[in-house]
């Protein structure tokens, strides 16, 4: 069995996934794992799909461009080793940010987390609210390692959040599925 990582991005539009989904199956691949999104009108997609031994990252790009060509998609296909790297271990938490939209707040706000060892595994971010007074919304799921007070780091990202002028609260949360 090979794995691939693939990525398709354009214009949104209704197709788009019945698209890429039914070369996925015509070349014998399964999804695995996989993030979809529409940004400010565009469409966005990362997958990890499993496929025949003998299907080459070439071939399944070519495939799936020929397919995406109608909907102005730009794809990459990336052959990925069969074996699952381990994720950090640690417990889940979970960190929202809301203020005044300025350059540099994920930056800071990853960064503190990088330097406790912290794990950012999903990030969410949008502008909301007018356009005159715009506001920036961000929500990360982290995994905090053991040996890191996750209270104490609560309270830095609280402190660095006075500095940038947002709102910020981390919390522990329950391990889901999803």
């Amino acid at each position: 069995m090979a794995h691939f990582a693939v990525s398709a991005m354009g214009a949104d539009r209704p197709g788009i996934v019945a698209a890429v989904t039914a070369v996925l199956v015509e070349q014998g691949c399964n999804l695995e794992d996989t993030q979809m999104a529409v940004l400010r009108g565009h469409f966005a997609m990362m997958l990890v799909v499993s496929g025949p031994a003998d299907l080459a990252a070439a071939r399944l790009e070519e495939a799936l461009t020929a397919a995406a060509a109608g909907f102005e998609l730009v794809v990459a296909v990336r052959a990925i080793d069969d074996t699952v790297p381990a994720s950090p271990a640690g417990a889940p938490w979970s960190v929202a940010v809301y203020g005044a939209d300025r350059p540099g707040i994920v930056h800071a706000v990853t960064s503190l987390l990088a330097d406790a060892g912290a794990n950012v595994v999903g990030v969410e971010t949008r502008v909301i609210g007018e356009s005159t007074r715009p506001v920036y919304a961000m929500l990360l799921d982290v995994t905090v390692p053991d040996a890191v007070d996750g209270d104490a780091l609560a309270d830095r990202l609280a402190q660095q959040a006075k500095e940038l002028g947002v709102e910020c609260s981390m919390h522990a949360t329950e391990a889901d599925i999803f």
